[in-house]
This record gives structure tokens, sequence and C-alpha cells, in this order.
């Protein structure tokens, strides 16, 4: 969730003199530890926030940040291992003042909420870290809603905290899905393209406490030992509004062109549309054997998104009528259970535009692909 800086993680990691000094530090009672929550932005991997630990000490001259965030792009098979789930991210820890510039840049907020810690939980705190941060425990299995740069944080404090103090307010009553997509009101390609390829562990009750922002809205309400667990909260910066309106990323223009082929009547704009649809189907079908995200296994999204459109476009081209008909049919039927599964769901809205042009298609390539029967006489 946030982008790596290999030159200050290359300085945090190599420097010995840093690595020495940071695992000796004792800490004053006037020490501050924080939680950081950055706000979103537009790319694919700031888009929910990124979260991050800081540890202040005045009189011993320490001003650092602990963040799980990082990744390398640079790592041999990048996208295959990302889109797989075995990529490695890892812990590093930065000069505050350079974080802080860095996210100013980018027109991110930045809030801090101080942790009511005890001066040896702050230590004990400040210790687990720089032992995670200096041995093979520095890297982990990104894992989008089990383990990601705000759930590592997460474990971390409540080990401190000796329970699962920061945790889920219960009952849940939302999916990790409802919770997603309000981020992406902005970015509707980006909200439509994630809303395909997660499957049906989004629509489960949000259980795990996994974004930046949630959590930043937990902790306010948070408690330990009958007090308050965040003694102060900050807002370090405020991001600019940006021009939020787009002519063309939003709902009414996507369904307005999906739409269009309904209103086209012309097969080969059918025959494209559905080619279309079909190796999506095919792309869902290959990432779901081969990831080992659990979001994106098990995909009832290729109920509309089907690889058989594809073997509907090959006798559409061979022009058997009876398999045009056949494959058809079985579309229509895949579409209907299919509409059974998410008419309850956060997505169905989205995908409405969708849901009318293949029905009425397919229905079109049935009707008029038939078989006729011969009339006796």
């Amino acid at each position: 969730m946030s982008r790596i800086r290999l030159v200050i993680l290359f300085l945090s990691l190599a420097c010995p003199l840093l690595k020495g000094f940071s695992q000796s530090a004792i800490l004053s009672d006037s020490s501050k530890v924080s939680i950081l929550t950055i706000g979103t932005a537009n790319e694919s991997h700031t888009l929910y926030g990124h979260t991050a630990i800081r540890i202040f000490d005045a009189q011993r001259g320490l001003d650092n940040i602990y963040n799980f965030g990082y990744f390398d792009f640079d790592t041999p098979y990048f996208l295959a291992k990302f889109v797989k789930g075995d990529l490695q991210y890892f812990v590093a820890t930065d000069a505050y003042p350079g974080f802080e510039y860095n996210y100013r840049q980018e027109n991110r907020s930045i809030y801090e909420q101080v942790l009511n810690l005890t001066t040896i939980q702050k230590q004990k705190l400040l210790d687990e870290l720089n032992k995670t941060l200096y041995s093979d425990e520095r890297f982990y299995t990104y894992k989008f809603i089990d383990k990601n740069c705000t759930t590592m944080v997460i474990d971390k404090v409540n080990d401190v905290l000796g329970s699962k103090v920061i945790t889920t307010k219960k009952p849940v009553t939302i999916t990790y899905r409802e919770i997603l997509n309000p981020y992406l009101e902005n970015s509707f390609f980006q909200k439509l393209g994630i809303n395909i390829i997660f499957g049906p562990k989004t629509d489960k009750k949000a259980e795990v406490l996994f974004l930046p922002l949630e959590l930043m809205n937990v902790l306010k309400t948070t408690t330990y030992e009958g007090k308050p667990l965040i003694s102060e909260t900050k807002t370090i910066f405020e991001a600019k509004p940006e021009k939020a309106f787009s002519f063309w990323n939003n709902i009414y223009f996507f369904s307005a062109l999906i739409l269009l082929v309904v209103v086209l009547k012309n097969n080969k704009v059918y025959a494209f549309y559905f080619a279309i649809l079909g190796l999506l189907g095919v792309f869902l079908s290959l990432v779901g054997f081969y990831s080992l995200h659990e979001e994106v296994r098990w995909n009832y999204n290729v109920l509309l998104f089907n690889p058989t459109l594809l073997v509907l476009l090959y006798f559409y081209k061979k022009k058997n009528r009876k398999w045009i008909s056949n494959l058809s049919l079985f579309n229509l039927a895949c579409i209907a259970i299919y509409l059974v599964i998410i008419i309850n769901k956060a997505q169905l809205l989205l995908f409405m535009a969708l849901l009318i042009t293949s029905t009425i298609g397919l229905a079109r390539f049935a009707r008029k692909n038939r078989k006729i029967k011969p009339v006796n006489g």
C-alpha cells in the first residue's frame, strides 16, 4: 500500500550505525508511539491508504517510521508473483521528516494517533520492531485482506498489549466488498475491475480489520484497561481536494456504451462484445486456478464473463445454428444463476448494463438460430 523508496530503504538497511543505534536505544518516559494513517491516492497500490508506526523520543534524538508496506518492483517476475500471491513484502524504517515530505508531495493526508502506552510497553514495541527489522522476520507474504501493512501493525501493537485489543467492532454487519467499494467512487473502471476479479471471499462479513482508514476509525473508540487507547489525535496534513468528475470514468458513460450494443442490433458488434466477455472469463478462470489469493478464487463472475462465449463465437463463425442456439441458452441459464447469486450484493448495479446487454443478445442469438420443426401436411 506504499510505494517503495529504494534510496531510503538502502540507507536504512545497509547503514550499520543506524542499526546499532536503533537496537541499543532506551526510550525515555517522554517518548511517544503513534500509528500513522496515510490517505488514499489513485495508483493501484495506493487506493486504500497506508499504515505505519512512528517512534518519537526528543531526548534520545529518535524520530523513526516502521513501515510494513514495502515491496520491490525489481523483483524477478514481479507481476507473476503479485498475481500468484507469493510476492514478498517487508518492513523497513525511514526517518520521519522524509516520510512526511514524500506524502505531502503526493498530496496524501497524514493522520497521527498517539498510543496510550506505558514506557515499558513502548520499549517492548520498539525492541520487537527492531527484532523484526534485522532478521528474516522482516519478510512476509502479502495477502490483500489477511496480511498487509495494516494487519501487521495491529498484530505488533496487540502483542505488546497482551490481547486482541484492536479489532473489528462486533457484531460485524458489513462485507469486505461493501467496505472496499466506497474507496473507488471516483475511479469507476478500477471499481468495476476489482469487483470483477474479486470473488466470494469479499462477500463475507469483514471480520478482519485490514484497511488503514478503518483502523483509524476503530482506534478512536478503542479502550484498554478502562482507558482510551489513543491519548492524542492530530491531522499532520490534509490533502487538497482534487477534481473528481470525469466525463468517461463513471457508471453512466459505461452503461451507455454497453447498452449501445443493444441499440445497434448488429451481430458483429455483439460478437465483439461476447469475445471480450469470454476472454475475461478465461482470465478469471486461469487466475482462479493459479493464484494463492483467496479473494480471486472460485469466482462466480465467470457465469457472466463466461469462457464458453468463445465457443459460441466459434460456432457462430461456422454458422452452426444448433450449437449457437444451445450455447446461447446455456449462457442464459448461467446468467439466471448469476443473478440469483448477486441479487443482494454490492456489485449488482455495477453489472446491470452487462446483464441486460448479455441477456438480450443471447436471447436474439437463441431465437434466430433455434431449430425449426418441419410442418406436416
